[in-house]
């Protein structure tokens, strides 16, 4: 279902929250708030922008730091009044060098040894987050969400989408030559869903490249 933005209830001071999640692993990375504007330039740019509210002004994540964040879905909550954005992170979301805002865990209280809701996502194997990550890039193709990067390549089309595979492949090739590591890390996830949208796109299963894997164990060729 559609949501117009004249549809969120904006706070008082013309915010709604914006829960921001790591589109690859569903991390949670910051919360944030977001005006009118901001959110508008998140739809447009394809990449985060925020409301301050101890600057009182926009901002764009990343512009001084580097660590942007790409989008692939922004949805709404039933009461219309917190967002939830999927992100590619080029970078740590923390302005410590953390790579999510939520690294302070709680001692206090009788729920010490308590993971939380997020354990099984990020205790996934690299399959399980490539299934996942593929069944959400199967629906953006299928239901073409507005202001999501995924409906953006699928709506460009192949020569979009080899492109950008292009692109990624050339940045984790050199992210290794320069032998940076946190680099090598989000330039290859990068590279990994770039991939899964050619894939959706061509049709291509995970099953498929799975037993032409599979066909190769034993046979002393690699």
């Amino acid at each position: 279902m559609k949501i117009a933005i004249a549809d969120i209830k904006f706070d008082e001071r013309g915010l709604v929250p914006a829960i921001v999640q790591d589109a690859n692993t569903l991390e949670v990375l910051t919360l944030a708030y977001m005006n009118q504007e901001s959110l508008e330039r998140t739809l447009t740019e394809h990449e985060t922008w925020f409301w301050s509210r101890s600057r009182n002004s926009l901002w764009h994540k990343g512009e001084t730091s580097g660590n942007k964040q790409r989008v692939v879905e922004v949805s709404l909550d039933c009461d219309h009044d917190a967002l939830r954005v999927l992100v590619v992170p080029e970078g740590p979301a923390c302005h410590t060098g953390a790579q999510s805002c939520f690294h302070n865990e709680l001692q206090e209280g009788s729920n010490e040894g308590w993971t939380g809701a997020g354990s099984e996502s990020s205790t996934a194997n690299l399959g399980e987050v490539l299934s996942r990550l593929y069944a959400l890039i199967e629906s953006r193709n299928g239901e073409r969400p507005e202001g999501s990067y995924t409906t953006y390549l699928f709506d460009q089309g192949l020569d979009k989408i080899l492109k950008k595979l292009g692109e990624e492949c050339a940045e984790t090739i050199i992210a290794a030559k320069n032998d940076d590591r946190h680099a090598l890390v989000h330039e290859s996830a990068d590279l990994l869903y770039h991939l899964l949208v050619l894939f959706v796109q061509r049709g291509l299963t995970l099953d498929e490249v799975r037993r032409e894997l599979l066909s190769r164990d034993g046979k002393g060729s690699k």
